[in-house]
């Protein structure tokens, strides 16, 4: 626990902003309730500690957190192998097809859920997730652009994706979630260099490794749901 409360406080520090809106998009229709949308995050896995999810509210037009077969950007890197997540949030609110962006509050552990409420209207109504699988090299989780229900709720399931910028050696030295807290370690000799579908845990290393019994996984990881909060 001691090990996961210092990778929370690390992460927060380094993940300051969180829950901020984009006042352009909001500007755009004044005096229109802008309406909100509620993602809520669980963790399916049972031993990989998700980070905090980056979310954002933005228009069909966006380009997208990741392509599959494509190389993964610098800010979507930091976040599949650091759980760093400032440079993403500031690339989303400097893009204009987006209009609210936020990071939830701390790491979701096995089995636990989180929420996050941002603004949504008129062409922003989809969304998009991303966050660290903390046990891994460079896995990540991740929703793509989803539209959002006009009224209720819609459910997504994601399964782990591999962000190809990080070998997966699946050695503690190479880890930045606990038990192993070794951030900023970047091994990139034999990264596959485009991102995937993970492959999950199998090395198994007896003397440096994580064990695979706990850390490995079955897709998907995780389960998102939104919800429309209407004004």
């Amino acid at each position: 626990m001691r090990d996961l409360n210092v990778f929370v406080r690390t992460t927060l520090a380094i993940s300051t902003l969180a829950c901020m809106s984009a006042t352009l998009a909001l500007a755009q229709f004044p005096g229109r309730p802008a309406g909100q949308y509620e993602i809520t995050v669980t963790n399916l896995t049972r031993g990989q500690v998700l980070s905090p999810p980056v979310v954002a509210v933005h228009a069909e037009y966006f380009g997208g957190i990741y392509q599959l077969g494509e190389p993964a950007s610098t800010e979507l890197a930091m976040v599949a192998e650091d759980a760093v997540n400032g440079p993403l949030m500031s690339m989303l609110q400097a893009d204009p097809s987006v209009m609210s962006v936020g990071a939830m509050d701390g790491p979701i552990p096995p089995g636990v859920s989180e929420s996050i409420m941002l603004d949504g209207m008129g062409v922003f109504r989809y969304i998009s997730v991303v966050g660290m699988l903390v046990e891994t090299n460079d896995g990540f989780f991740a929703l793509n652009g989803e539209r959002g229900p006009n009224l209720g709720s819609a459910t997504f399931f994601s399964p782990a994706y591999d962000a190809g910028s990080e070998a997966n050696t699946e050695l503690c030295q190479d880890i930045p979630g606990p038990p192993c807290g070794n951030k900023g370690v970047r091994v990139t000799d034999g990264a596959e260099g485009f991102v995937h579908v993970h492959e999950g845990f199998h090395t198994g290393d007896p003397d440096n490794g994580l064990p695979v019994a706990q850390y490995d996984w079955r897709n998907p990881v995780a389960k998102i749901t939104i919800t429309r909060i209407l004004p």
